[in-house]
């Protein structure tokens, strides 16, 4: 006997990765997720290559996984997933100090955050369409 398991969450045409503790600041990595969604994952990943920010691989790389979660654990065909979200949330904040003139203290905030990509299957309709 043990516990039954939890109701997937998600629709049955989506998958899901999620990266936490990725070290950039929300507001820093919304500009990419923006650059994404709604697109199509191939589209996706090509702009992520060619981006020039920084935590564009991690963003890739958070992307390829649940790409590879939607064909390998859901069965889900590559050709036709687009990026039906991608989310942006905060997390720690670690707080430094620099000294700075007269004895003072400086503050430092450096943010951390936490990443959600979903993929979902396009249906047939919206292909034609």
């Amino acid at each position: 006997m043990g516990k039954q398991s939890a109701e997937r969450r998600l629709a049955d045409n989506e998958a899901r990765a999620y990266a936490r503790l990725l070290r950039v600041s929300p507001r820093k990595l919304n500009l990419v997720a923006q650059l994404i969604r709604g697109k199509d994952a191939s589209a996706a990943l090509t702009d992520l290559t060619f981006s020039k920010r920084r935590i564009a691989r991690e963003v890739k790389k958070v992307l390829e996984s649940a790409v590879a979660n939607a064909e390998n654990n859901h069965q889900l065909d590559v050709d036709r997933l687009f990026v039906a979200e991608a989310t942006v949330g905060r997390s720690l904040v670690m707080k430094r100090f620099r000294a700075r003139a007269r004895g003072r203290p400086g503050g430092i905030q450096k943010p951390i955050s936490n990443l959600t990509v979903i993929v979902r299957e396009r249906e047939e309709a919206e292909e034609e369409a």
